[in-house]
């Protein structure tokens, strides 16, 4: 899949989502559980709650506790999508493995999961700031388009760097090392504000 074709599934994700707009709505993936579309459909059904759970704790006069259970979900979906997106690179890892890599094969500051990843969020942003652009008075839509021209224009380029970098690692120009995220807030046995109780 190249990033266009990637985009285009988030976007379908996100509007499906919209369909019922609710943070309990049950994850409806159209895609064999086995297929890489199912695992990259899932992120995106990851990212989209989770901005709208982010939008539930935003209220000042939310109530505590249930901003607090808010927060504990949040914290497990940053922990769902870290772990997705490491799958996502797992099979990346998998597609490039018989690849011989240069030996003047240069690193990359992120691995091609991480950049689907902003794609993933850029969807997001592009959804809502096209609602906001055509909502309200002139000066907040006038505001509103003059952003979302730019998140189009970051989605161009970024699709082209992630296609760049796609290619370069199939041609063996760049070389793909994964490093785990190992979060630790969410660990019992790591997080010290949990193993000291």
């Amino acid at each position: 899949m190249n990033a266009k074709e990637i985009y285009s599934l988030f976007e379908k994700q996100v509007a499906d989502y919209h369909t019922t707009d609710s943070v309990d709505a049950p994850l409806a993936n159209p895609y064999d559980s086995t297929s890489f579309e199912a695992l990259l459909w899932e992120k995106s059904w990851v990212d989209t709650v989770q901005w709208h759970l982010e939008d539930l704790v935003r209220p000042d006069d939310v109530d505590p506790l249930y901003a607090l259970q808010l927060k504990r979900r949040i914290d497990r979906s940053n922990q769902h999508r870290t772990d997705l997106v490491e799958q996502i690179d797992d099979h990346f890892m998998a597609l490039f493995a018989s690849v011989a890599t240069l030996p003047d094969a240069r690193l990359n500051t992120e691995t091609p999961a991480w950049a689907i990843d902003r794609l993933s969020i850029l969807a997001l942003k592009i959804y809502h700031f096209t609602i906001e652009a055509n909502r309200g008075d002139d000066a907040h839509r006038t505001k509103c388009q003059a952003k979302l021209d730019t998140l189009l224009t970051q989605r161009a380029d970024l699709s082209l760097a992630i296609d760049q970098l796609l290619d370069d690692l199939a041609a063996g120009r760049r070389q793909m090392k994964l490093y785990r995220q190992m979060k630790m807030y969410n660990d019992p046995s790591l997080n010290p504000s949990l193993y000291k109780k």
